[in-house]
């Protein structure tokens, strides 16, 4: 499950930080453990220019799950299922 609009296509998604108006090309599919289930997916969209410093942000609290293209955002990891 994500939390993205089901209408929503790669076109209309802007990356996620902040101050960014840059077409989303990556989805960081991640989940904070003390609040969500194992199996829930919560997404941060990003550019190429801010996929690390998200992605960085994410991994350091041991929240980053996979960065996957944003066309295959709904798509499950293959240790998912």
């Amino acid at each position: 499950m994500t939390d993205s609009a089901p209408d929503t296509g790669p076109d209309d998604l802007q990356c996620s930080a902040r101050g960014c108006r840059a077409d989303a090309v990556w989805a960081l599919r991640w989940n904070n453990p003390k609040i969500h289930t194992p199996d829930r997916r919560k997404i941060w969209f990003a550019c190429d220019e801010h996929r690390e410093s998200l992605s960085a942000f994410l991994d350091r609290r041991d929240f980053l799950k996979d960065v996957v293209p944003v066309a295959d955002r709904d798509t499950p990891a293959k240790d998912e299922g």
